[in-house]
């Protein structure tokens, strides 16, 4: 293409995004108050129906079916297609669920069984002992299930926790998520403070946590489901430099619009000739744990992002 019309091209583009980007706002936020007006059980069941119909038809289908192939060599293309028909499933029923994440939070400590919440005991003791050993720690998670839901029992249970979070690029949808997320717990912009900004909680001692599942274009490279990726070191190098404890959390959806949360104990990071954190072969360990989560659950995996590149 001619570089001056590649140019015009480019602005013209631009140009409609800057004009349709309040719309989509707009848009998306009556939906977010509509959804957070009715009933969120009712909703979920509805946003997931309506995924199982509508996912298939997106492109980002083919995204999925291609990394399940590559990920279960030894499935059959009906097996492919019920897990991705559970992967859309899950994220219609995320979205529900999001314009209710303040009020989602309904643990009882005293009977699990009558709330939407369930811990292990050693998930809780671990919970428990970061809570009160004035430390700060790192976590580590992914986009299984409803991956927000460690970010509000931080606060309601006095730990300091800031997570790492990406926010939209549309102004009106950024605002309508900073208000839900309020009650929730500090939030670190992705960007080129981030690091910083992460290096000064864990020094207040704060808990930050990160998901760690997803492409990254500066990161190292590992093997995921045998394939190599590029993953964010940031855990490993993190630890590195202020030898904090290492945990993995994780939520897995449950019959019955109910989760459960786990926590792994401290992880042991590898280390090297000299004693210091070995980058690489920690952040390998990390993917493989996060590999055995996935395998465990792939239907409340986000397969749908291109993984691997």
């Amino acid at each position: 293409m001619n570089p001056r019309l590649l140019r015009y091209v480019l602005i013209a583009r631009r140009g409609f995004k800057k004009a349709f980007d309040p719309v989509v706002g707009f848009i998306a936020v009556t939906l977010l108050k509509l959804i957070r007006r009715g009933d969120r059980v009712r909703f979920a069941n509805t946003a997931g129906r309506f995924m199982r119909r509508v996912g298939p038809r997106l492109s980002k289908h083919k995204v999925g079916r291609a990394n399940l192939i590559a990920a279960f060599p030894d499935k059959s293309a009906a097996e492919i297609e019920e897990i991705l028909g559970g992967v859309w499933d899950n994220l219609g029923r995320v979205v529900a669920e999001y314009a209710h994440l303040d009020r989602l939070w309904d643990w009882d400590a005293e009977d699990q069984s009558r709330g939407r919440i369930e811990f292990s005991h050693d998930s809780l003791q671990r919970f428990f002992a970061l809570r009160d050993d004035d430390k700060p720690a790192l976590l580590f998670s992914a986009h299984l299930a409803n991956w927000e839901l460690p970010m509000i029992a931080a606060p309601r249970y006095g730990l300091d926790g800031a997570v790492l979070f990406r926010a939209p690029s549309i102004a009106a949808i950024a605002a309508a998520v900073n208000q839900i997320r309020s009650t929730t717990v500090g939030t670190i912009a992705t960007g080129i403070g981030a690091p910083s900004a992460i290096m000064g909680a864990l020094e207040r001692g704060i808990h930050v946590g990160i998901l760690v599942d997803q492409f990254f274009y500066q990161g190292i490279d590992v093997e995921f489901f045998g394939r190599p990726c590029k993953t964010n070191p940031i855990i490993a190098r993190l630890a590195r430099h202020f030898e904090c404890p290492i945990h993995g959390v994780r939520v897995i959806r449950l019959p019955g619009h109910r989760f459960r949360l786990e926590m792994t104990e401290a992880i042991e990071p590898v280390r090297d000739s000299s004693g210091a954190v070995d980058i690489h072969a920690t952040t390998q360990m990390i993917t493989g744990i996060v590999e055995d989560w996935v395998r465990e659950h792939p239907e409340q995996w986000l397969w749908l992002h291109r993984r691997w590149r």
